[in-house]
């Protein structure tokens, strides 16, 4: 059993920058995913970066280049450093690891960019 707590989220100005933690109650280095998604208001979730174990990374069109997500194995946590933010990203932010088989998700975290 994993369990996830996300921090971080909060209300920024267009262009302002944020970033999310995700703690982890286990070790993030048997993780053999990490990963954030978000779900915006009327949308489905989606996937907006992810890192497959061995360090690859992966991270949706729209925030390429924005959006950098990292790990701390010391600290158990993943991040998700957001620059540049934009009204288009505000979202409920869920943090989501695959360990031993099984899928885990945080609570999320609300993200709000102003115009």
């Amino acid at each position: 059993q994993v369990q996830l707590v996300e921090s971080g989220g909060g209300l920024v100005q267009a262009g302002g920058s944020l970033r999310l933690s995700c703690a982890a109650s286990g070790s993030i280095g048997s993780m053999n995913v990490m990963a954030w998604y978000r779900q915006g208001p009327g949308k489905q979730r989606e996937l907006v970066a992810q890192i497959i174990r061995g360090g690859n990374t992966n991270y949706a069109d729209s925030v390429k280049g924005r959006f950098t997500i990292s790990g701390d194995n010391a600290k158990n946590t993943v991040y998700l450093q957001m620059n540049s933010l934009q009204p288009e990203d505000t979202a409920v932010y869920y943090c989501n690891v695959l360990r031993f088989g099984s899928w885990y998700w945080g609570q999320g975290t609300q993200v709000t960019v102003s115009s």
